[in-house]
Formats: C-alpha cells, sequence, structure tokens
C-alpha cells in the first residue's frame, strides 16, 4: 500500500480488522520495522486522538515522529497555482511538500474543510495538494470529506464487541452547538459499508449526506423508529450537505438518551460536548465505549503506517 487517503483503500476489512488485534495484543512486535524511519504528523487543526495515537502508532513502530502544528508554527502556504503571492501566504505547497518529503519517510495531514465552499471541500485541495507534490506516503488523519483512521478505528471497536454475527448499527445525527464536518460520518459509512452488518443511518430532514456516499443505505428520519433493535449506535453531529455547511435545525429532540438508546452500545469518536450531544447517564454508563473506542486509535494507525513500511 503507497498511501492510505481513504476507506475504499481498505482491500479485505475483515483481515485489516484481524490484523488490528494481532497488533494490539502484542505492539511492539514490529519495533524493528521503522527503525530509522520517520514520519511528519502535520496539523492544520486541533488535535487530541489523532495526534497522540499516530505518533505512539509509530513509537510502536519504531518510528521517530516529528509533529507540527501547521497553522500556527509554519509559514503561511498557498494551494492555488498561478496565484501571485503577495498576500498572507509566503510558501507554496509545490515547495513545502518537497522539502518535508526529504526530512519524513512518511507524511500524514489533517486539515478540515471549509464548510462554505462545497466544491473546493469535496476538491480535497490540502490532501491532494500533498499526493501530487510530496515524494514520499501521505497518511490522511483527517481531511475535508474523510477520517479513514477514525473509520477503521470503529469498524475494529464493533468487531471486538459485538456479541452477534450481523449486528445493527446505527449512525446518529445529534445536535450541537455549531456547523461541523461531515467526514467522520461519510468514513463510518464507508466502513460499515465493507462489513457484515445490519448498517443504518438516522438524521431529521435537511441533514442526509452525500447521496454519493450513503448509496443504498437506508436513511431514517424518524430517530427512534431507526434504533429499534440497534446494537451499536454511533452519534456524531454534522451539518447540512445540500445547504451545504448550515445548521438548519437547533433543537434539542435528537440528543442521546438513556431511554433512546435501551441496551445499545454507545460509540463516538470524541471529543463530545455533554448534555448536547449525549447525556451524562449515557457517557457515564456500561454502555458507553467511547474510552475503548479512543484506544483502539493507536491500533488503527500503526497497522496503517505498517503496511506502509512494509512497501517503501
Amino acid at each position: 500500500m503507497k498511501h492510505y487517503t481513504s476507506i475504499h483503500d481498505i482491500d479485505n476489512i475483515k483481515k485489516w480488522i484481524e490484523d488490528a488485534k494481532t497488533l494490539k495484543a502484542n505492539p511492539l512486535q514490529h519495533v524493528a520495522l521503522g527503525k530509522h524511519m520517520t514520519i511528519g504528523l502535520l496539523f492544520f487543526n486541533s488535535s487530541l486522538r489523532t495526534r497522540l495515537s499516530t505518533q505512539k502508532a509509530a513509537l510502536n513502530l519504531g518510528m521517530n515522529p516529528i509533529v507540527m502544528n501547521v497553522s500556527g508554527d509554519a509559514w503561511g502556504l498557498e494551494f492555488d497555482d498561478g496565484t501571485i503571492m503577495n498576500g498572507n501566504t509566503a510558501e507554496h505547497i509545490k515547495e513545502a511538500a518537497a522539502v518535508v518529503s526529504q526530512y519524513c519517510d512518511i507524511i500524514a495531514v489533517r486539515a478540515f474543510p471549509t464548510l462554505t465552499d462545497k466544491a473546493k471541500d469535496e476538491s480535497e485541495q490540502v490532501l491532494n495538494a500533498f499526493m501530487e507534490y510530496a515524494s514520499v506516503p501521505i497518511v490522511n488523519m483527517e481531511s475535508a470529506t474523510g477520517h479513514p483512521l477514525q473509520g477503521l478505528t470503529d469498524a475494529l471497536t464493533i468487531s471486538e464487541f459485538s456479541q452477534k454475527a450481523k449486528p445493527k448499527v446505527v449512525l446518529s445525527w445529534a445536535p450541537h452547538i455549531k456547523a461541523l464536518p461531515h467526514a467522520v460520518a461519510n468514513s463510518f459509512t464507508q466502513a460499515m459499508q465493507k462489513m457484515d452488518v445490519e448498517f443504518v443511518i438516522a438524521n431529521p430532514e435537511g441533514y442526509d449526506l452525500n447521496p454519493e456516499i450513503t448509496g443504498d443505505t437506508p436513511i431514517y428520519h424518524n430517530q427512534e423508529e431507526a434504533f429499534k433493535d440497534a446494537d451499536f449506535i454511533y452519534t456524531k453531529n454534522w451539518s447540512a450537505y445540500d445547504a451545504y455547511g448550515k445548521v438548519i435545525n437547533k433543537g434539542t429532540d435528537w440528543m442521546i438518551t438513556k431511554d433512546k438508546i435501551g441496551d445499545a452500545k454507545f460509540m463516538h469518536c470524541l471529543p463530545v460536548r455533554r448534555n448536547v450531544v449525549v447525556e451524562d447517564a449515557v457517557l457515564d454508563s456500561h454502555n458507553s465505549i467511547v474510552i475503548e473506542q479512543a484506544n483502539n486509535r493507536t491500533y488503527a494507525a500503526q497497522l496503517v503506517l505498517k503496511k506502509i513500511l512494509e512497501n517503501l
């Protein structure tokens, strides 16, 4: 595998999950694989789990991680071609990506969408610029439209906690105080479409995700109906797709409560706003597996890096 930028880079999700479980059982078994290798973790946006878990994954493989908060520590980067750079940007991605490639054997990038320009966001300008101008493998640590490290993590977590051959998994929208990206929901949807699960999406009218991603997945606009017989309820907020980036429903009716989820396991990628997205009674209950889910971020990232290192 050359790059990891999308859930579609997973050729056999069942095999990947088993490989991740093997790594989790013995995280240091391949510590010599990345010896004398360097990974650059470039963050255009804030991060806690992605930053720490990917750094730990690299260390577990013997790599040397270099972490940079690009927006605050680097020169302002220009991504458009033909631009007269007499404004706030001081360095073009053509030079920046080429230079970082000389320092690092793998580059991992995290950059959020604008949520104002759908075409620009769906072009994945930042991620694709690194793909084009870097000479080393690229890992997507969350982009404008996808979060494939999180999606792989979620698939691993569901596999670990499932007590059925084919569990029912619900991706449910929940309220938030601001507009949020579609990346986590998109990659979770794509991961579940690869798994042997009964998968449905629940969201209010006006919040349907990109139909090119949801495809034939059933979409419910009635949360209670969608939750019936659910084994896992994965909750995430996202802004509108058709009315791109807008918050069109500010009600609290879709908040996750203990009464709603019943015996289903509760999942969320974190961070989560308590008593806005989900009530305390859910997060603090035995139904919540968000901490175990967060722990699996390391092993999903470690598997991805291992596969790339094996092909260098």
